[in-house]
């Protein structure tokens, strides 16, 4: 499991856009172990970032696509 930071990191975005993902719905999953420790998946991470893979930018990804 990554921290936030780590997942932050890992996909090259910061900590902030992380958190405002979260509370808007549209990120990676992630795991709440308690109210202050949030931890990611790298398989979720990945899982993620392959949903956001477009052939052009006018290509919205279809319905179901998390819009960032």
């Amino acid at each position: 499991m990554l921290s936030e930071r780590q997942a932050a990191e890992f996909l090259g975005f910061t900590i902030r856009a992380l958190q405002s993902w979260r509370q808007k719905g549209n990120g990676p999953k992630f795991v709440k172990i308690s109210a202050r420790a949030i931890k990611y998946r790298r398989r979720d991470l990945v899982e993620w970032c392959e949903g956001k893979i477009r052939k052009s930018t006018s290509d919205s990804g279809g319905a179901g696509g998390d819009e960032s």
